[in-house]
């Protein structure tokens, strides 16, 4: 519980750091959408010692709309085809995350994409960045899983509804919002594809997780591309 003291010093220096801030500094945000977000921060600030200031930040951003998405039984084909397109096919290891980052282009409208696995399922997320774009160039980054302490494989059967990757977590990242929660998805019983249409500027992350796996590399094709 804060003293009258610690709240005066708590809201003194919110106010001091928020006073840099402004609505511009968050596209597709106005002034209008909230009637006094500082105060409202300074509120949660001093009665809840965990609320933070990439609260206020994440509180501002636009709501990012759901991903159009398919299957497609045609996984020969697109295997068939991808294996003959560079960097198109490769091996996803046990306990490691792919990131693709991809981000957004003036001459496009949305991003869209396919994958198929071989033999075992694999978790797939999306997530946007919002931080302002500084290069074009689409990149793949490769973490280790978190969850070091795991001690137990997850079985490898059916996908169920609700059986989230316990390998992806939202990062602590202010200009991070969730466009699809890193799911297991069949990949190796069907095509798995879709598209969403750009909230903005930023950087898609397409998470290709294998993070649950103690001891199955996975085969992954992919691709990504844009669409007017």
């Amino acid at each position: 519980v804060f003293t009258a003291m610690e709240r005066l010093e708590a809201t003194s220096e919110l106010q001091s750091r928020l006073s840099s801030l402004s609505f511009s500094s968050f596209p597709g945000i106005t002034s209008n959408q909230c009637d006094d977000p500082i105060k409202t921060f300074i509120d949660c600030y001093i009665h809840d010692s965990s609320c933070h200031l990439f609260l206020l930040i994440a509180a501002q951003m636009p709501p990012l709309n759901p991903p159009s998405t398919w299957t497609s039984a045609a996984l020969k084909e697109l295997k068939a085809k991808l294996r003959t397109e560079e960097d198109s096919m490769v091996t996803v290891y046990r306990g490691d995350i792919m990131t693709v980052h991809v981000p957004t282009v003036p001459e496009a409208k949305k991003v869209c994409w396919e994958f198929a696995t071989d033999g075992y399922d694999i978790g797939f997320g999306i997530y946007f960045d919002w931080t302002p774009v500084t290069s074009r160039s689409i990149t793949v980054h490769i973490s280790e899983s978190s969850d070091d302490e795991e001690e137990e494989e997850e079985l490898e059967g059916p996908v169920s509804n609700g059986d989230i990757e316990k390998g992806s977590k939202s990062r602590s990242n202010s200009s991070l919002g969730e466009i699809l929660p890193v799911y297991r998805q069949d990949s190796h019983l069907s095509v798995h594809g879709g598209s969403h249409d750009f909230p903005g500027e930023g950087t898609y992350l397409l998470k290709f997780d294998n993070s649950y796996s103690l001891w199955r590399n996975k085969t992954l094709y992919y691709r990504v591309y844009y669409s007017a």
